[in-house]
């Protein structure tokens, strides 16, 4: 079992040297890391190539294409039959692919193994212990303990509970079901998970396998473009999961409705009642509601009548 770990970096000078260390001291080593520098303008690039870590190395260096191309590109690059992710700001812990492989040896057909991750501040204190914790997964994922997930492709919708960066992939899943999509900035992870879980056992350990820093630059931080990017990604799958979505008991059209819903209110409670008004409108032709009929007609009236409104309901 050869396993490659792919890391997309974009002006991580700061941080990159802890997370190839971080690889390094692996219980279970990886046979080879992939750096796909996409586009770097500070010391990226040359921390890689002077790394003088145990394990072998490649950059690849490529314009600026964002971090799905960065991946698809560490993807087809890597001469393991297993992938890990991991971020260039973001560490593992140590017995991380020690105990993925464990759980595969379990569950051979097992096509993707996530774990837990714990948060971090940008000086790498912990904020949040556990993510699954957070969301109310932890007590769920130990009860499975590393079985493949039942009704995956519906569980993961409901919650992405899969975190890129702990993420242990078959490479001809990923090839099969891929690639990442780099017309998504912001969920496009999600999307390739939905399409894996539709046609693979998958699973998440209750382990924390990441550190995951947090700070300003981080994705995680544009809020409405992820919210317009969650669009997308449901408009896609249910262009092309209709059937696995309605097998697992879901209305693939539900979902782009709530997403255009959710992005419309983000808009609306940000006054910007003309944005709104579309997003809400979307949401009403891909399934009728009274919560997007509602604020569609809020968002319609003057911003003081709008005020009045929101006093009455909330008395």
């Amino acid at each position: 079992m050869k396993i490659t770990a792919v890391i997309p970096a974009y002006n991580s000078a700061a941080y990159i040297t802890q997370a190839l260390d971080s690889i390094a001291a692996q219980t279970r080593p990886v046979s080879e890391i992939i750096v796909v520098d996409d586009g770097s303008t500070d010391d990226t690039a040359d921390l890689v190539r002077n790394w003088a870590g145990p394990v072998p190395l490649s950059l690849v260096t490529q314009k600026n294409q964002g971090p799905s191309a960065a991946r698809n590109r560490g993807i087809r690059a890597a001469d393991g039959d297993w992938i890990a992710f991991l971020d260039a700001d973001d560490q593992w812990t140590p017995t991380k692919i020690e105990e993925q492989c464990a759980a595969l040896a379990r569950h051979p057909t097992l096509a993707l193994v996530a774990s837990d991750m714990a948060e971090t501040d940008s000086s790498g204190k912990i904020t949040t212990p556990s993510v699954l914790d957070q969301h109310d997964l932890l007590g769920f994922f130990e009860a499975l303990d590393g079985a493949p997930l039942p009704d995956a492709l519906a569980a993961l919708l409901r919650k992405n509970f899969i975190p890129t960066g702990t993420v242990l992939a078959r490479r001809s899943v990923l090839l099969e079901t891929g690639p990442f999509n780099p017309r998504i900035r912001y969920g496009e992870d999600l999307e390739l998970w939905a399409r894996i879980a539709a046609r693979h056992p998958l699973t998440c350990l209750p382990r924390v396998h990441m550190l995951r820093r947090r700070h300003e630059s981080n994705a995680t931080g544009h809020e409405i473009d992820m919210l317009l990017d969650l669009i997308e990604v449901n408009r896609n799958l249910a262009a092309d999961l209709a059937g696995e979505l309605k097998a697992q008991g879901l209305d693939p059209r539900q979902g782009v409705a709530q997403a255009a819903w959710t992005a419309g209110y983000w808009y609306f409670a940000k006054g910007d009642h003309r944005r709104a008004r579309a997003l809400f409108w979307r949401s009403l032709r891909e399934k009728p509601g009274r919560r997007a009929l509602f604020h569609l007609l809020l968002s319609a009236l003057p911003a003081g009548w709008v005020a009045r409104a929101r006093t009455w309901r909330s008395s």
